[in-house]
């Protein structure tokens, strides 16, 4: 009997976790079963669309933001810590950049942002700045161009991490220029960074380039300022 449920359920396009699950259920009613089985089915589903878009995200780590502390973050008038965690900056297409020392707890937060954003449906899509221009001039070289722009293109919330860390080419600017103008008032932005706007001319080919980059970024943007210690320092076993 069982063995033929699961039948039907793979010609319905319904998990086979159905059918464990309708041995679980108790009810007094056929419709009462059945609602509390649909009901496991829906949350099944969005569980697994959670896992499919943590894992397509591509985070380097997993983080939340369970005990993160926000003491150390300069927020700016109009965008405080509960704005930062609703995710309406998302919802209205606003960008976020952070900004300060290395080992403040940027990464960390803008990864935990974009796990929290998975787990409300949004696609999310985070990369290390200098590893998304490789991909970029990789897939322009190999014809693959517009496929990974259609990717990014799909993503609610572009991450890119360690922005400014290293120096690009004129052509490999050229290709982040295209992703970000592609994104403004589009998509929602995260950017870490260590280099204010007046250093960004020192990693970009172009200044003219670079403040259209600029003029886009900051238009519908939110600026963190993280000037605490370095966590890993902090508890560094070498500073005991």
């Amino acid at each position: 009997m069982f063995n033929t449920i699961s039948e039907c359920c793979k010609n319905l396009k319904l998990s086979k976790i159905i059918v464990e699950n309708s041995r679980k259920i108790k009810a007094e009613t056929h419709e009462e079963f059945l609602l509390q089985l649909l009901n496991k089915e829906i949350e099944n589903r969005r569980k697994l669309r959670v896992q499919t878009l943590i894992k397509q995200a591509g985070f380097q780590v997993l983080k939340t933001l369970k005990g993160y502390d926000f003491s150390q973050i300069k927020f700016p008038a109009t965008f405080l810590e509960p704005d930062i965690q609703t995710e309406s900056f998302i919802t209205e297409r606003q960008n976020i950049i952070m900004y300060g020392n290395v080992g403040t707890g940027k990464t960390h937060l803008t990864t935990a942002l974009g796990i929290e954003a998975c787990k409300n449906g949004k696609r999310v899509v985070f990369c290390r700045t200098a590893a998304i221009v490789n991909q970029l001039s990789e897939a322009k070289k190999s014809g693959r161009l517009s496929a990974l722009l259609k990717k990014l293109n799909s993503a609610e919330l572009l991450i890119f991490d360690e922005w400014g860390d290293v120096p690009l080419e004129r052509k490999e600017d050229q290709l982040l220029f295209q992703v970000i103008a592609d994104a403004y008032e589009k998509q929602s932005v995260i950017i870490t960074t260590n280099l204010e706007f007046s250093k960004w001319i020192n990693i970009f080919y172009d200044e003219q380039m670079t403040s259209a980059m600029i003029d886009r970024l900051i238009h519908h943007s939110h600026l963190l300022i993280f000037d605490g210690q370095s966590y890993r320092a902090k508890h560094s076993t070498m500073s005991q």
